[in-house]
């Protein structure tokens, strides 16, 4: 189902559970496909794991998750060693992590025949190009986060008309490290990893 949408904007959430780890994600209302909830760790703590999901009334569920050592120190997943599923279907992935620009930096997705690009517009805009075909003239969503602290707030719009696997692809990336987009964020990305490796080995 193709639906025009109106921009809708998701709140900054926090949780301490009485075990666990803290989470933290996303949540607010599209008008046309309901209650919407981003949240990273989702799930329960596994070692060597951590997942963001999404979820909501009119959109396929989705995850996102990244295995390796790394993700014990970290507090969402990056877009290294992760895997994505919307429903129970695996979606492929794949980038250039050498190229030069943004565009060409752009994280490749293909769901269910549909082909996808992912595109830093900066540190905190990005947008989701769901790429034409003969049959479709295809749709571009753009989240944007604002605001600092617990205002802060990530805003959806849609040119074209959506699917809902569109809307949960783009909230899904809320919740996840997509700084090596970009070449300067790989590497703020690269130093921190060394030094949250060292600092963890210190611990």
């Amino acid at each position: 189902m193709h639906t025009t949408i109106s921009p809708f904007t998701l709140g900054y959430w926090k949780e301490k559970p009485p075990v666990g780890r803290t989470k933290f994600g996303w949540r607010g209302t599209s008008p046309e496909f309901g209650d919407i909830r981003v949240e990273y760790p989702a799930g329960r703590d596994m070692t060597h794991v951590i997942v963001t999901a999404v979820s909501g009334g009119l959109i396929p569920p989705a995850t996102f998750e990244t295995r390796g050592m790394h993700t014990d120190v970290l507090a969402m997943p990056t877009l290294n060693g992760a895997t994505l599923r919307v429903g129970d279907g695996l979606v492929r992935l794949s980038r250039n992590r050498w190229a030069p620009t943004h565009r060409g930096r752009s994280l490749h997705l293909t769901h269910l025949g549909d082909a996808y690009r992912l595109t830093a517009v900066n540190r905190r805009a990005y947008t989701l190009t769901r790429r034409p075909d003969s049959e479709d003239p295809g749709a571009v969503v753009t989240v944007r986060q604002s605001g600092m602290g617990g205002g802060r707030k990530v805003t959806v719009s849609a040119s074209g008309r959506v699917l809902p696997a569109d809307i949960s692809l783009a909230a899904l990336f809320s919740g996840v490290d997509r700084s090596v987009l970009t070449r300067r964020g790989a590497v703020r990305a690269g130093f921190s990893r060394i030094f949250n490796f060292w600092a963890e080995s210190q611990s």
